[in-house]
């Protein structure tokens, strides 16, 4: 009887079934933070493409304006409710005249992609001078603003150089992002 208590105890070996278990709840949610994580940060890229895409489209316009003494017509829109906004569909938009004369290389799409009808995408309007009590000596002025920034809500709080209004319309209640310019300022 002695030696039977010195003989080794069998151990067990493997795992029980609650640690499998835990173990693949912690892989789980690793891998489901990784997504949201990645999803995140593609749609803080899109934006930041959208906010460079209308920087680019605000330099065009001055630099149009430059050449031609005026702001690019808006088309005829049946997108966005008077609205040119670029692109929409199969029509020209103010953005073709900037590419046209050299000022763009190539219209810029919204990063999401596709065309159709609605407000999305780039929306540009020239007001006369005075609109909205604006100051009538500085001339007319353009709005451009995006109202489909994924990572943002109004009003824009971290993207610096958003806003635009005059004394009786603010903009940027309107838009998730806008830039607006006078000729001469």
């Amino acid at each position: 009887m002695f030696l039977d208590n010195l003989k080794p105890k069998p151990t067990k070996t493997g795992f029980t079934l609650i640690e499998l278990l835990v173990v693949i709840a912690i892989i789980g949610l690793l891998a489901t933070m990784s997504i949201v994580a990645l999803r995140n940060a593609r749609a803080k890229s899109r934006d930041s493409k959208r906010i460079a895409d209308l920087r680019q489209i605000r330099t065009a316009l001055e630099l149009y304006y430059d050449k031609f003494n005026t702001w690019p017509a808006r088309t005829n829109d049946s997108c966005c409710d008077g609205w040119d906004q670029g692109p929409c569909g199969t029509e020209e938009t103010f953005i073709q005249p900037l590419v046209d004369e050299g000022f763009m290389g190539q219209v810029p799409i919204d990063p999401s992609g596709g065309a159709g009808t609605g407000c999305y995408g780039y929306n540009y309007y020239v007001y006369g001078a005075g609109s909205y009590g604006c100051d009538s000596t500085k001339g007319s002025f353009y709005v451009l603003g995006v109202r489909d920034l994924e990572t943002d809500s109004r009003p824009p709080a971290k993207f610096s150089g958003s806003g635009w209004n005059c004394p009786s319309r603010d903009w940027q209640n309107e838009f998730d992002y806008v830039i607006g310019g006078f000729r001469f300022e």
